[in-house]
């Protein structure tokens, strides 16, 4: 069921389904999109960056962003179209982590498993059975 909310970018009421945002700011941001996708369709402008765009089209630079990781730009189609890694904010064009950030995560992670193994044998280790001694002091 629809919840009455305000809308994120102008703050008006609308009824929250399957959008987070007001009818006039998904009107407004498919003309946006339409505007980009005309630009970047022309064979001249192919290979345009998104500052390029930016420029051109005067559309906010993280829009264009988000409509190539949303998949509505294909970087396939248009080479120079990028958006930004979630860890360190590099360019890439697939997935949501560049190389580097990745190479570093499972660095992270494989030094975790080395330090989980460590402890478990460690434990192992000192499970063993228990075995007390006595030691007779000298007498006085």
């Amino acid at each position: 069921m629809a919840e009455l909310a305000n809308c994120p970018r102008c703050n008006s009421l609308f009824m929250k389904g399957q959008a987070t945002v007001c009818r006039d700011c998904v009107k407004q941001e498919e003309e946006e999109f339409q505007t980009v996708y005309a630009f970047v369709r022309q064979k001249k402008n192919r290979t345009a960056t998104v500052p390029e765009i930016v420029r051109e089209t005067g559309v906010a630079e993280y829009k264009i962003r988000d409509f190539v990781k949303a998949k509505r730009l294909h970087p396939s189609q248009f080479p120079a179209l990028a958006y930004s890694c979630e860890k360190c904010g590099a360019d890439i064009q697939e997935g949501r982590i560049c190389e580097a950030c990745a190479v570093d995560l499972q660095r992270v992670i494989q030094k975790q498993e080395e330090i989980q193994n460590a402890l478990e044998r460690n434990e192992k280790e000192d499970a063993g059975p228990v075995t007390y001694y006595s030691i007779k002091g000298k007498e006085r």
